[in-house]
């Protein structure tokens, strides 16, 4: 595969019908975007593909944001939309200590419930985090990868909404943050861009962007 992973940019097809049926299941969604990678991955093949997605809407337009190592849009469904390629490797060769740059990023703030000492050995549940807590858990999450956050806005997104059944139990709820930051760590940062950030991975959470913040 690629040294470096790709990203495509893929302006949904507000007409296609595949398109309705994965934004309204994200489990449909994962396995379109599954479609793209190679095949044959073994165990674990969105994490052997390091497959994350993203997607960003306004009151006009959807666009999904996928990243891989490989990624092909021609395996896409007939008409889901229109995509454009590129490679990350340029951004990676741009990041240094204290480089200033504006992020994106849907999170799944979550941490597991602690359990009684009567429960020893049993697992808490994952219990999503909100408002205060879960801007905390962004902060620790960021400075452990090698990011000094100056700017956090979140946004609260509409909960995955799944037919399967997830292991845990638990409701995906989404929160987007936007905002400004230092880079303190390009390695870190590099592995955090590589392998995407907490919880919800298949359900479109993750994904770091990254861009230069404009001169003050």
């Amino acid at each position: 595969m690629n040294d470096e992973p790709v990203i495509a940019r893929i302006r949904l097809n507000p007409h296609s019908r595949d398109v309705h049926r994965d934004l309204r299941d994200a489990t449909e969604m994962h396995r379109t975007m599954m479609r793209m990678v190679p095949d044959d991955l073994g165990e674990s093949p969105r994490s052997q593909a390091g497959l994350l997605y993203r997607l960003d809407e306004t009151d006009s337009t959807s666009t999904l944001l996928v990243q891989a190592n490989r990624l092909d849009p021609a395996r896409l469904p007939a008409g889901y939309g229109q995509a454009d390629l590129k490679s990350l490797a340029p951004m990676f060769t741009a990041l240094r200590k204290g480089l200033a740059i504006r992020y994106r990023i849907v999170l799944n703030p979550a941490k597991r419930e602690r359990l009684s000492l009567e429960a020893k050995g049993k697992r808490g549940r994952i219990l999503p985090l909100s408002g205060a807590d879960a801007d905390q858990w962004w902060l620790r999450r960021a400075a452990d990868s090698g990011l000094h956050v100056h700017v956090l806005t979140p946004t609260n997104m509409p909960p995955v909404r799944s037919r399967k059944q997830d292991p845990d139990g638990m409701r995906h709820s989404l929160i987007r943050y936007d905002g400004t930051a230092t880079v303190t760590d390009p390695d870190a940062l590099h592995e955090a861009v590589l392998t995407g950030i907490g919880r919800g991975k298949p359900y479109g959470a993750g994904l770091l962007s990254l861009a230069p913040a404009p001169a003050a």
